[in-house]
């Protein structure tokens, strides 16, 4: 007698153990599905808003963080090789920073996103782009600027806020340069 209520009790515990391990399961999926439902509703980072601070290792190896960066103007550009929005902006952001890359204030970043090293490598080429690049691992600063695509262009001001937001392709160099001039000393 004594051993079946020791199995029946022991039974009890292990169902009481896989249940509590599925119910804390559920809700950790809901509050992640939570999160990720909020982030989407958010919507895109928004002119005036402080730009989140990011971090990312170009493919040349330079590490890049936007603290570092403060008193610069950072026009962050996300892109990938299999974009082809990407493609009709890429000549006009390389010849805009060969116009701005002299000056001391403002530098030009591109993030690689969902890619592989080859592709991205090989777009770069294809474009001539020379600012520094780099893959945007685990898109962890994709999901802080809450992008919903690509290309987006984000331009931050000296203080560190976005001073314009661009979703999709710049349409000309004139546009560029538009986004930028005003935020430049003359």
């Amino acid at each position: 007698m004594e051993n079946i209520e020791t199995i029946k009790e022991t039974r009890s515990w292990r169902s009481l153990l896989a249940w509590s391990a599925i119910w804390i399961g559920l809700i950790a999926l809901l509050v992640l599905l939570a999160i990720g439902l909020r982030r989407t509703q958010q919507g895109p980072v928004v002119r005036g808003e402080k730009a989140p601070d990011f971090v990312f290792t170009s493919f040349d190896g330079q590490v890049w963080d936007s603290k570092d960066l403060a008193g610069k103007v950072i026009v962050l550009n996300i892109w990938a090789s299999w974009c082809k929005p990407c493609e009709q902006e890429a000549a006009d952001l390389q010849t805009a920073w060969e116009i701005y890359q002299e000056r001391e204030d403002i530098i030009f970043l591109g993030l690689d996103y969902v890619d592989t090293e080859r592709e991205a490598m090989a777009y770069l080429e294809k474009f001539r782009i020379t600012y520094p690049n780099g893959p945007d691992l685990g898109q962890e600063i994709y999901e802080d600027f809450r992008a919903n695509g690509v290309p987006e262009t984000y331009i931050i001001d000296q203080s560190g806020t976005l001073a314009y937001v661009k979703i999709g392709p710049f349409n000309n160099l004139a546009e560029i340069m538009a986004a930028i001039d005003p935020l430049l000393p003359d």
